[in-house]
């Protein structure tokens, strides 16, 4: 131990930095980690989500459905939740492949189920969670902006 903080004090802090790596990469590393993680979340989530959307695996999305917009639709509620899978499904797919355009459609998208939840009582706390959600596509896209520019530049940065 004493001759790991001796070499610590005779090397100085420039010769502690790991080697081949620029302090400006080292630092940006955070960053393009939060946006890999934001980008396979909002590949998957909406993957899943509008597949389960025709299954009823994970919940029965039906519920979701305020009453309020169920008797102004054209078509069965149940219907227009298999066209919500669909359009989900798109969405996780445009976030892909698109990911600037995709973070802001989900964003979009994630505000309108808010809407939809704030006008059913007792779903006030997943109206909650997928605001939430919604600033992480914000972050998504915004991050997009950087980062999507050149694919190249995932793998070099």
């Amino acid at each position: 131990m004493a001759l790991a903080r001796r070499r610590l004090e005779v090397v100085g802090e420039e010769e502690m930095e790991p080697r081949g790596i620029s302090r400006p990469l080292r630092e940006r590393q955070p960053v393009l980690q939060a946006y890999r993680i934001l980008r396979f979340t909002f590949v998957v989530a909406p993957l899943l989500a509008g597949m389960d959307k025709f299954f009823h695996y994970l919940v029965n999305w039906d519920m979701y459905l305020s009453p309020t917009v169920g008797r102004l639709l054209p078509i069965a509620p149940h219907a227009f939740m298999q066209i919500v899978g669909v359009v989900e499904i798109a969405a996780g797919l445009l976030v892909a492949f698109a990911p600037r355009i995709g973070g802001y459609i989900v964003m979009a998208w994630l505000w309108g189920i808010v809407l939809n939840l704030l006008s059913i009582p007792g779903y006030f706390d997943i109206a909650l969670r997928d605001f939430g959600l919604s600033l992480g596509a914000l972050a998504l896209a915004r991050l997009s902006e950087h980062y999507a520019a050149s694919r190249s530049r995932l793998y070099t940065e």
